[in-house]
């Protein structure tokens, strides 16, 4: 594989905007965007061979382990007298909000397709966002190596569903790197330049921000309109503060400071800023004494969808657990904490998440990375509450939920769900759907063998395994994507769980009416098991309101009191066990029941 290297004066002057091209990678996930990305920074020159190493733009652990981008991640390469500016950014569903982000910094995008799966969810969701963002396509079909790659049939599916010409569509292999400098070609060419003016006031705009604990808060920036220097007075709009630039510079991957930035470059940002709520993504960075006249527009914040109670093992980790959750919201300001008590588990906080990967990232970070040892309740999504009086109220916690007599109607939020199958699977699709409550909207046929279905689905019936029961009942063919649809009354109860008549806050859960009964059988045989034997015998109970749905017992430990006993009449034995009857019932008025940690996280666990 030959390397091109270019020299540009990219160092201390302001470059030609007709030599920059601003693009990202978008692809489903595991179609090879990462491993793209490493064969585009070997052929640039811009890491050495021996320095190279997979997922090169990968900086986290977690990522390089589960072998998915989390954030999106930004590059200067040099490639025939012009400079591409590449963002990689993350493929799951649970990221979409990554790359909306990254699209607001681009010209152009590069579409890949995996030639051996063809189009999926993903796909067309991302590339949906690009169109909405009027940007030029690029579209590559990769792993044409793979044996089983149909690249025509493949190349065909996409002009079909997405009207790009399957001539113009190229074919390449990121594992080999054939077809990826006629890639690179074909994003010079086909990549408009941006467009900018040097002379006006200073409009840059914060895509991206992570926290470094030596720098402060390193913000990955897009110029706009003029130019930023290390001399600027920056003011943040939105944040409405001021503050000196400590370095601006380029990734090439590694961090090169420069003198300045012009119009359409991408770099980073060094303001010594210890909080990144100042420096958001969307943020509007100006000249503070020549300042714009507005904002950019900037994003939509991301809005939680999951949310789940964490509790600390032990409970003298909470203050450690609260300082960690601070410090992980630097470098990912998409997750939300607020604290609460548990009658059961104790002091600990109400978290809210994107989806069930980003809750696994953030609950898995805690533990790994600041030690931590958590307890993580079931996942629950937001409800709004109509009150009798007329009033509204936002619900996360089953907990909170207000007494039966007080609700009017609970609405619960609806999903937009479309799946990506082989057409025979396309049976099996549509019956987990209606099992889980969901409409049909559309059906498409992309191909003779794919199909598109659409429905309307509770979040709460797809937050739980929805993804898994889908993936195994197609043998993991199928693909996800999903959008907010709104809110929708529904006929909803909450189910709560009894040990010795006392409520355990932490497995309370909301569910349709018709599911209950199975909720709460299911969770009292669960804990039936889990729970070890006590003094007395302890019931378990579920219950919607005052009315008791299901019920196991954990029976009482028997001593042999009798086994002194070698003879005399019945009554003396009798005596025996009536005096042992009292103490039990004693102990049963008093006692606390028992439960160990074990039997919370079994019990709480997603299998179920």
């Amino acid at each position: 594989m030959g390397i091109v290297r270019v020299s540009l004066p990219l160092v201390g002057s302001v470059m030609d905007l007709d030599r920059i091209r601003n693009t990202s990678i978008i692809a489903h996930i595991d179609h090879g965007k990462s491993t793209l990305a490493d064969r585009m920074l070997e052929l640039t020159g811009a890491v050495d061979v021996r320095d190279m190493r997979a997922q090169y733009l990968d900086s986290m652990d977690l990522e390089r382990e589960r072998g998915i981008t989390i954030k999106l991640q930004s590059v200067t390469l040099r490639w025939a007298d012009h400079v591409i500016n590449l963002i990689d950014t993350p493929g799951h569903v649970d990221f979409g909000y990554e790359v909306s982000r990254s699209l607001a910094a681009c010209e152009s995008v590069i579409l890949v397709v995996d030639a051996a799966q063809g189009i999926e969810a993903q796909t067309l969701a991302n590339c949906y966002l690009a169109m909405e963002h009027d940007l030029e396509i690029v579209a590559a079909l990769n792993k044409i190596d793979l044996p089983a790659a149909e690249p025509d049939r493949c190349a065909a599916e996409i002009e079909q569903v997405l009207g790009i010409p399957a001539d113009e569509i190229l074919r390449i292999s990121a594992k080999t790197g054939e077809g990826v400098s006629e890639l690179l070609d074909a994003v010079v060419s086909h990549t408009p330049p941006p467009v900018g003016d040097v002379d006006a006031p200073l409009q840059a705009l914060i895509f991206d921000s992570h926290f470094d604990q030596y720098r402060g808060v390193v913000s990955s920036i897009r110029v706009m309109n003029g130019v930023i220097t290390t001399k600027t007075r920056l003011r943040f709009m939105q944040a409405a503060t001021v503050h000196e630039p400590d370095e601006i510079g380029i990734h090439t991957p590694d961090n090169v400071a420069v003198e300045r930035l012009g119009p359409g470059e991408t770099g980073y940002l060094i303001a010594g800023i210890k909080d990144v709520g100042e420096a958001r993504s969307g943020e509007t960075v100006t000249d503070d004494r020549h300042p714009a006249a507005e904002v950019l527009s900037g994003y939509a914040e991301p809005k939680p969808m999951v949310f789940s109670g964490l509790y600390p093992i032990d409970g003298d980790e909470f203050t450690d657990l609260r300082e960690a959750l601070e410090k992980l919201r630097l470098n990912d300001a998409s997750f939300t904490y607020e604290p609460e008590t548990s009658g059961a588990l104790g002091f600990g906080f109400r978290c809210g998440f994107l989806g069930l990967l980003h809750m696994e990232i953030v609950r898995e970070r805690l533990e790994r990375e600041f030690g931590l040892s958590l307890i993580s309740t079931a996942p629950s999504v937001e409800y709004h509450i109509t009150r009798t009086d007329n009033t509204e109220v936002a619900v996360s916690n089953p907990a909170d939920l207000p007494p039966a007599g007080e609700i009017a109607s609970i609405a619960e939020p609806l999903l937009d769900v479309h799946v990506l199958t082989p057409t025979a699977y396309t049976g099996t699709v549509m019956d987990l759907c209606q099992s889980r409550r969901g409409v049909m909207a559309k059906m498409e046929y992309l191909s003779p063998e794919r199909v598109e279905i659409q429905y309307q689905l509770p979040l709460a019936e797809v937050v739980l395994d929805f993804f898994d029961q889908l993936k195994s009942r197609t043998q993991g063919y199928a693909s996800l994507d999903y959008e907010p649809a709104g809110y929708a009354v529904g006929d909803l109860v909450r189910v709560d769980v009894l040990l010795h008549g006392e409520t355990v806050d932490a497995f309370s859960t909301i569910v349709h009416r018709d599911r209950s009964y199975n909720y709460g059988r299911s969770m009292a045989r669960k804990l039936k098991e889990l729970i070890p034997r006590q003094q007395f015998e302890v019931p378990i109970q579920a219950a919607i309101g005052g009315r008791i749905i299901a019920r196991e017992t954990v029976r009482a430990f028997r001593k042999d009191v009798t086994e002194k006993l070698y003879g005399g009449d019945i009554t003396r034995k009798n005596k025996l066990l009536k005096k042992q009857k009292e103490g039990k019932k004693r102990m049963k008025s008093i006692g606390r029941v028992d439960i160990p940690q074990e039997a919370f996280i079994s019990a709480l666990q997603l299998d179920d």
